[in-house]
This record gives structure tokens, C-alpha cells and sequence, in this order.
């Protein structure tokens, strides 16, 4: 009996034992990229993997007459038009409905409090003085401890809750803004909007999707209420910050800092060339109040393991149910 033809891209870069078992289910045709599709190959797919950055859409679809299953290892599905897909009868695999398994998956969580910890203790400057020879503690002084600062999280979905957990670990006072989640016995306290959660929070990290209603959700008028000297953490999506306003109020001195491991337009093919002409990525080379990650906070090995496999374990059964 013939294997199921899959269409895998190596700018997923599977880990080693996903690949192999992808193989051993799949008739697997390798491409680098979406770019790269050929007619030959979409004609036969019965399955698509699809990476972050090309959008999957009904032009690419209606080139898939077989086309059974699309699966992406993500928590969201932007770069897919489900409601096509849903309208051919294509099944789309995605994690974002996985709560128990992604409850397993902490890294973005661990990363968050990382930058937290980053930003507010002057690590990164301090190190590189440490380099150059200096060894003297009191140019790296934080304003404050951490168990002195207060907390506010937008968005308490599964990686907001965590992040609280951490918080509260290090003794923070936490309030959190979500329109979705009503103030319960273990959550933190609430605030009724999100002007008012930024306007008293010393740190602010965001932890939501992004869909079209997020989109610039901290926005210019958003950053201004901020409270003087806060910082800012975004390892949720850059389409969700205004980065022309974000940069504005780090000149100012309005804002302390911010640390961010999402950006906008990342996901564009020609991003890493365009980065250096980036307004923020040049405001970072000169001053230590801005710590930029290349979207790192699901970077974990067993976490690439993990996600990758339930994705493809998720495939699988789509096709039985079929």
C-alpha cells in the first residue's frame, strides 16, 4: 500500500527523528520553501506542512487537488486561510487547540522571565563591561529588586498563568488584563481595562495572539500611559506593538527599557537583510536599555522535539479520520 505524500520545507528544519518519521509515514517531497513549489508536487500532495511567513491561501489550495491535511507546529494560523481550507474539506493541524500538551511546553514562559531578569538587572551591559576589563558592580545597579516591582500581564491564557506563577515566586505583586478572564480565586487581581493596567505597572509583558483585533493593540496612546521608567516585555507577536511609538518613548527616557524576542515583518523571507535598517536595531547598538532576541522562546531542543512530533502524531490521525 503507497504512503501518503507529504511536502515538507527545510526552512522548518525538523529535528533528526521528526524527519526520519516523517519518512517512514510519508512519501515526503523536500522543498527549501513555499517559493519553491512546483505544480508536479502540489498536484500530488495529500498533505502540506506549512511554515510561518507564507501564507497559505486559496490560490495555493486550489493547486492541491488531492490535498487532505495542512499542519503547522504553531499555536496560531495566520499564515493559513482556515475558512478555505475548512471550505474544501481540508483538515488544518495546528497546536493552538493542544492545551494539555502545550501546558508541557514552558520555554516562552522561562524566556519571558529570562528578559525580565535581563533588562531589569543591566546583565547583558554588565557582561560585556566584565570583557572589557572592568570590574566594578556600581554602574550595573538596578533601580529595584524584582520583589519590590509590580507585574502586569496582558493576556492570562496558558503562558500569561505561568509567567504569574514566576512572579509570585519572586514575591512581585501581579495584575493582569484580559477580557476573556474573569477574576477568580487563583488569579491575579484584575484590571478593568488596559490603560489602567499599564499605568501602574512597573513591568509589562504581553501574552497574546495575534489576530486582526491585536493588531497595534500597544499602540502610541497605549505607550504614553505607561507608567515613567516601566518596562516592556514582547515575546507574544510583533504585530501586537507599535515599534515607530516603542522607540519614541525609549528616546524620551518615557519608558525604561524593553526586551523583545518578536519583531515585525520576521517572518518575511528577506528579514534578517533588511534588519540593520531597522530604526529599533539601530537604537539598540548604543544603549543597553534594549535587548532584542531573534524569537527564541520556544527555543528549547526537547520543545522543537515535542511540538514537532504531536504535530505530526496530529496529521496522522487526520488522515485516518478522513
Amino acid at each position: 500500500m503507497s504512503k501518503p505524500v507529504l511536502i515538507y520545507y527545510d526552512v522548518l528544519q525538523y529535528q533528526p527523528e521528526n524527519l526520519q518519521r516523517l519518512h517512514d509515514n510519508f512519501d515526503v517531497i523536500s522543498l527549501a520553501t513555499p517559493a519553491d513549489d512546483t505544480d508536479e508536487a502540489l498536484t500530488v500532495a495529500d498533505v502540506s506542512l506549512c511554515p510561518l511567513g507564507y501564507y497559505c491561501g486559496p490560490e495555493k489550495m486550489d493547486r492541491m487537488p488531492k490535498l487532505k491535511v495542512l499542519g503547522s507546529n504553531t499555536t496560531g494560523h495566520p499564515h493559513i486561510d482556515v475558512g478555505y481550507a475548512a471550505h474544501r474539506g481540508i483538515k488544518v493541524v495546528t497546536l493552538k487547540p493542544e492545551k494539555a500538551f502545550l501546558d508541557t511546553i514552558t520555554p516562552t514562559s522561562e524566556h519571558t522571565f529570562g528578559l525580565i531578569l535581563a533588562l531589569t538587572r543591566n546583565l547583558i551591559p554588565a557582561h560585556r563591561a566584565v570583557l572589557e576589563g572592568h570590574w566594578n558592580r556600581r554602574p550595573f545597579g538596578a533601580p529595584a529588586m524584582l520583589s519590590s516591582l509590580s507585574l502586569g500581564i496582558v493576556g492570562l491564557g496558558r503562558l500569561g498563568r505561568k509567567v504569574a506563577r514566576y512572579a509570585h515566586a519572586f514575591g512581585m505583586a501581579v495584575t493582569y488584563y484580559d477580557p476573556y478572564v474573569e477574576q477568580g480565586p487563583e488569579t491575579p487581581q484584575r484590571c478593568a481595562d488596559l490603560k489602567s493596567l499599564v499605568a501602574c505597572s512597573d513591568i509589562v509583558t504581553l501574552h497574546v495572539p495575534h489576530e486582526p483585533e491585536t493588531e497595534n493593540l500597544i499602540d502610541a496612546e497605549l505607550l504614553a500611559a505607561f507608567k515613567p521608567g516601566s518596562y516592556l516585555i514582547n515575546t507574544a507577536r510583533g504585530e501586537l506593538l507599535d515599534f515607530t511609538a516603542l522607540l519614541a518613548q525609549l528616546e524620551s527616557g518615557h519608558l525604561g527599557g524593553a526586551a523583545l524576542d518578536v519583531f515585525e515583518g520576521e517572518f518575511a523571507p528577506d528579514f534578517a537583510a533588511r534588519l540593520p535598517h531597522h530604526a529599533l536595531w539601530r537604537y539598540a547598538q548604543t544603549h543597553p536599555n534594549l535587548i532584542l532576541t531573534p524569537h527564541i522562546g520556544g527555543s528549547t531542543v526537547d520543545a522543537w522535539r515535542l511540538t514537532e512530533g504531536h504535530t505530526i502524531t496530529r496529521i496522522l490521525e487526520a488522515l485516518r479520520e478522513q
